[in-house]
């Protein structure tokens, strides 16, 4: 695995202390968003607590700054707004965050089941996020949670059905 790229911003210390300027603090919250996304992204993560203090995404170590736990949910219920995010816990500490929306997820599986010719067809959800024939699609490692999040979408617009057999799920495309 490569070495994470931070951003210029990471290394300014401004940058962990929410602006109290509204242009300058959207601005802050547009770059901590999208470094959320393409940190989790590189580490393969799908979840957050707000509490792991120690992670580098939260604490720069060589200028001594860290995320407050305050900031740290602003930008989560940020990422929420724009379909990036869900709280898995009624205290807001535990956190699902997808690297695309639901829906994206949702499009480019279905995509692909229709340019792979498998409609009508039933696949596991190991099959489609692990299997060998999804590994270049960007659907890949997606974590199997956040794929039957995004598979639900799918259910309600009536393109699959959901099926679940003994704890385990697949799914049916149409």
């Amino acid at each position: 695995m490569t070495e994470f790229q931070w951003p210029w911003e990471y290394t300014f210390p401004p940058f962990f202390t929410l602006q109290p300027h509204e242009e300058t603090r959207q601005q802050q919250l547009k770059v901590w968003t999208d470094l959320f996304l393409k940190y989790l992204k590189h580490t393969n993560k799908f979840s957050l607590s707000i509490n792991e203090q120690s992670l580098p995404l939260f604490h720069n170590e060589s200028i001594q700054r860290r995320l407050s736990p305050e900031l740290i949910l602003v930008i989560l219920e940020q990422l929420q707004r724009s379909g990036h995010a869900t709280a898995l816990d009624k205290r807001r500490q535990e956190w699902q965050v997808y690297w695309y929306t639901l829906e994206a997820y949702g499009n480019m599986v279905y995509d692909w089941i229709q340019e792979t010719g498998q409609t009508n067809s039933i696949c596991t959800l190991y099959e489609i996020a692990s299997g060998e024939s999804t590994t270049q699609m960007d659907f890949h490692g997606v974590d199997e949670s956040v794929l039957l999040n995004a598979l639900r979408l799918l259910e309600e617009k009536g393109r699959c059905e959901l099926i679940e057999i003994d704890g385990s799920h697949g799914v049916k495309f149409f």
